[in-house]
């Protein structure tokens, strides 16, 4: 067995070095014009005779540097390879295909090494050092180059003091009044870009105190030098225009439902309403004027604020039946008040939407699935979107185990969304820029589980969406109801169920009737920050009002004694889980994602266990991709096979993912990952099912797996493979766990137990 496996190995190194050798072709120097090299990069030193902190200033020194140098993978530029084998004037489909998808060779008399030293003096002038000099020197190979640019620098400049003196007594007692709030303060490193925002800041003041022709533009500053101080004094140009040191007030305000640049509207009536002249068209539906105006922040009269002015435009926008929202201002000489015209272009009223797609999951079914909506945005005339949503699915499985398994589900959905918060109290107007929701939701779902049972289950939620900023969105749902029943079980159901109580009690019918909170916040993606991160905090409780009042009608139910609501047993439980992601930046394209969740329920008073729609499952394609869907756990348990239909989750459920995303050719993406996680039963659960959750073992209970990642990413659609395999199984010996001795892939049997090809739609967090 020993001398099988050497062969192998010996046979798999000298692919390995063949590989190797061929690839080694790939440099793309072969074919290079006569007298040129190959630029391969450059390399940025920072010399100085001083203590120069370098951290902030290497990183702009070398983004500074141009051109950037052909792609390289492990050394090989593949790119640039089929660039530059297809010829001057390729011939034949393939070879056009290779020269339009190849890259051009960034030779050494492409770059311009003195005007890019001039580019990083002018770079670190912005960081105040202002004396700095930067020389180059040219490094040449056979056929490649590459520049060396050496920065000679000094201390940075610090501000020593800053004086704001405009001449305008109005507009500096305004401006002086907010200085604690500077960008520039005493003893900071002089930065071009703090010096930018300083006056965007201060024209955001003025701006928000009705100086409409107010511009940043306007704003010079002075600086003095001495002994790598300075001081700056802030004033205004002298060709700044009279009406900017003016306030302005708001005059009359026209708002058009039905703005278009296309067509003139010819069919308008006129509507005034507080003080609000309303255009519309007789022909086409509008959204009643006090829904609008709850969204209009500039009021008749009031000095123009750019903050009520951008909030105005948001929520206009965030109502969801407005292809474009534009404000135009106008002066108006009889009256010397600044007219607002608020033109609203509308989406359509209905919009159909219908999508069928074939789905593949990690418990091999296979099935087409079509989903069928209609949308319309403003179905009581006050912005309210109803959406009906039909939904409907058929699964399969096609290998020899379980074939002529199927299943079968049919969901509709009708969602009405209000564009406010329906309390039964006054709320106070918010300046916030996001519109706040009311969501009605009713669902029905059935689940034709062939040799197994029928699912019914009817859902309705109420609740509330709204967001702080940008990054911050909470979601209360103060009523959240479902119950689901079972019918048609067949025998074969009956005894698993027989067999595994704790399936059992998760599919007993239950009554769901309880509450939840969740809190997100979110990074705006960019790749101008080197992290960003993301944060959804979930919270959900059930039957603490329902076991409230059996305990003052003198009722103490119990898993044993089940209370009862209109003659259904209702769940009692409370959930918790977090989930929490970083995505750093390396370079421009490659990207390091993780994540970390963590979650919990715990079921008392009424219920023994946890329903089955809110217990924790692990593995899958989203999951721990090494192994199949929903199938780890509960703690080092090994879950019998039943088609792929049946799964027991748990109460608590850790996971931890790792992933190197990069970046292959244009659309299609590459990924190396690592995931880990599993799901236990709490201590306190009657169920005798795999170890439970405990502090000093729950680490040698994870599962860990591996693999590697291929995506076709096109912007709006993500097609994703996953190739994973076990590294570490929970349910085996405690000493035989670590499976990574055993991994060959040259072996049929292995293959077939360890390889997870997981096909999905989407990023997996």
């Amino acid at each position: 067995m020993l001398k099988k496996n050497n062969s192998q190995l010996s046979t798999f190194n000298s692919q390995l070095f063949v590989l190797l050798l061929l690839l080694s072709g790939c440099s793309g120097t072969k074919h290079l014009p006569a007298d040129e090299k190959l630029y391969v990069g450059a390399v940025t030193n920072l010399v100085s005779d001083e203590k120069v902190d370098a951290r902030q200033i290497k990183p702009v020194v070398d983004e500074a540097v141009r051109p950037q140098p052909n792609s390289s993978v492990l050394g090989m530029r593949p790119r640039l390879w089929l660039y530059m084998s297809t010829g001057e004037n390729p011939k034949g489909k393939i070879r056009q295909w290779m020269r339009k998808n190849g890259e051009a060779p960034v030779l050494l008399s492409d770059v311009k090494p003195s005007v890019t030293a001039a580019i990083i003096d002018a770079k670190l002038f912005n960081l105040g050092i202002f004396n700095s000099k930067t020389t180059y020197e040219i490094k040449e190979k056979e056929h490649t180059a590459k520049i060396i640019y050496t920065s000679h620098i000094h201390q940075p400049y610090k501000i020593k003091n800053y004086q704001i003196v405009i001449a305008d007594s109005t507009l500096n007692g305004l401006i002086l009044s907010e200085k604690k709030n500077a960008v520039i303060k005493k003893g900071d490193v002089y930065r071009l870009e703090n010096l930018q925002n300083e006056r965007n800041r201060i024209d955001e003041i003025l701006k928000d105190s009705g100086y409409f022709y107010f511009n940043p533009d306007y704003l010079i500053f002075e600086a003095d030098t001495t002994n790598e101080e300075m001081t700056l004094r802030l004033g205004l140009k002298t060709e700044t225009h009279a009406n900017a040191l003016h306030t302005q007030r708001i005059g009359r305000i026209t708002i058009d439902q039905h703005y278009s640049l296309d067509n003139v509207n010819t069919s308008q009536d006129t509507t005034l309403f507080d003080d609000v002249i309303f255009l519309r068209n007789k022909n086409k539906p509008v959204i009643r004027p006090e829904v609008i105006l709850r969204a209009v922040y500039l009021k008749k009269d009031e000095l123009y604020n750019r903050r009520d002015h951008n909030i105005t435009l948001n929520r206009l926008m965030s109502m969801g039946n407005f292809k474009f929202v534009q404000m135009k201002f106008t002066d108006n000489d009889s009256t010397g008040l600044l007219d607002v015209a608020i033109l609203l272009t509308p989406l359509p009223i209905n919009t159909f939407r219908a999508e069928m797609e074939l789905v593949t999951k990690s418990n091999n079914y296979t099935g087409p699935r079509m989903n069928v909506s209609l949308l319309n945005r403003n179905t009581f005339g006050g912005s309210e979107q109803l959406k009906l949503n039909m939904a409907g699915s058929f699964e399969a499985q096609l290998n020899a185990i379980n074939k002529g398994l199927f299943s079968y589900t049919f969901n509709p959905q009708l969602e009405l969304t209000f564009p406010r918060l329906l309390v039964p109290f006054q709320l106070k107007p918010s300046h916030n820029i996001y519109t706040p929701q009311t969501r009605f939701a009713f669902a029905y779902n059935y689940i034709k589980r062939v040799n197994y049972f029928d699912m019914n289950s009817l859902l309705f939620s109420y609740g509330y969406k709204w967001k702080k900023n940008a990054r911050i969105t909470h979601e209360l749902t103060p009523i959240n109801i479902s119950n689901t029943s079972l019918s048609n079980e067949s025998d074969d159901f009956k005894a698993l169920l027989v067999a595994n109580p704790y399936l059992k009690k998760s599919y007993d019918e239950q009554f769901v009737a309880g509450e939840s909170y969740s809190f997100t916040y979110n990074d705006p993606s960019t790749t101008e920050k080197v992290a960003q991160h993301f944060l959804q905090l979930r919270a959900e409780s059930a039957g603490g009002l329902f076991s409230l009042i059996n305990s003052i009608s003198g009722n103490h139910p119990s898993p044993d004694h089940p209370g009862t609501i209109l003659g259904m047993v209702y769940s009692q439980f409370v959930r918790l889980d977090a989930d929490a992601r970083t995505y750093i930046n390396i370079g421009n394209k490659d990207k390091l994602a993780m994540r970390f969740y963590a979650g919990a329920g715990k079921a008392f008073g009424n219920s023994a266990s946890l329903p089955y729609s809110r217990q924790f499952f692990s593995g899958g394609p989203n999951s721990v991709r090494a192994f199949a869907i929903n199938s780890l756990g509960p703690g080092d348990y090994q879950q019998q096979t039943t088609g792929g239909f049946l799964q027991t989750g748990g109460d608590i459920k850790i996971e931890i993912n790792a992933e190197y995303r990069f970046d292959i050719y244009s659309f299609l993406k590459g990924a190396l990952f690592v995931d880990a996680g599993n799901v236990w039963l709490q201590a306190s659960n009657p169920v005798n099912l795999g170890n439970p959750f405990r502090l000093n073992s729950f680490l040698s209970e994870m599962a860990v797996g591996s693999g590697i990642g291929l995506r076709l990413d096109v912007s709006f659609f993500v097609l994703r493979f996953d190739l994973a395999t076990p590294l570490r199984k929970p349910w085996l010996p405690s000493a035989d766990r670590w499976v990574v001795n055993e991994i060959n892939p040259f072996k049929a049997d292995w293959r077939r137990e360890n390889l997870m090809l997981n096909i999905a739609i989407g990023y997996p967090f």
